[in-house]
């Protein structure tokens, strides 16, 4: 990577949208190299302009978000993606944390923290937004507490952990293999290491286990 960081900005208010652009633009080695205002806008912009780093809001036409995170990580596109959100739930933090993105961002506290957590996950950590600070430390716990009980757990592969997070949203083994373009046959033998990783027995053990613990097995 050059001294020069790339960055798009994905959201569909255009004054927000400018807002942000003056904001990030002020770190001198800021570059915004595109505005989108919907994920397949956002989509064919990276590809076109392979930026470093994509910010998201959440809520978008045609292809939300998490949409597009989801086809971005599925590709295995090198950029770090932070979401910019309004939400501050637990169920949107987790689902965003365990998707694999490296920074949520709320729309409120974006103008002193979006220039830091860019440095942060272009860095190659997370940067949550400090209001949200209870939600990671929870979060923490129960991995911690999870690895401790299973510590099995430790030896899943990045494959395996994202099946298990998938399979946790129910998705069957086919849609799995859609989602992670691989084949259905590949998803049921990784399945099955997980089992045998993890001591699960009976049909249903496998599901029961990513329920459970789906906010933690990342």
């Amino acid at each position: 990577m050059t001294d020069e960081i790339k960055i798009i900005i994905a959201d569909d208010h255009p004054i927000f949208r400018q807002g942000l652009r003056q904001i990030l633009e002020t770190a001198p080695k800021f570059k915004v190299v595109g505005e989108a205002d919907n994920g397949e806008a956002a989509l064919k912009l990276i590809a076109e302009s392979k930026p470093d780093v994509v910010i998201l809001d959440i809520d978008m036409p045609k292809k939300d978000g998490f949409e597009v995170a989801r086809t971005i990580f599925a590709a295995s596109v090198p950029v770090k993606i932070i979401f910019l959100t309004m939400h501050k739930n637990k169920k949107f933090f987790n689902s965003a944390l365990n998707l694999g993105v490296t920074g949520y961002v709320l729309k409120d506290s974006a103008i002193t923290d979006l220039i830091n957590a860019v440095n942060t996950v272009i860095s190659g950590q997370n940067f949550i937004s400090p209001q949200l600070s209870t939600f990671l430390i929870n979060r923490n716990r129960q991995t911690e507490t999870l690895t401790q009980d299973t510590p099995s757990i430790k030896n899943l592969s990045p494959t395996e952990k994202r099946i298990m997070v998938l399979i946790s949203e129910y998705l069957t083994s086919k849609e799995i293999a859609a989602e992670l373009f691989i084949s259905v046959r590949t998803v049921e033998h990784h399945r099955a290491r997980i089992a045998t990783k993890l001591g699960l027995k009976g049909s249903h053990g496998l599901l029961k286990f990513a329920l459970d613990h789906k906010d933690n097995i990342g």
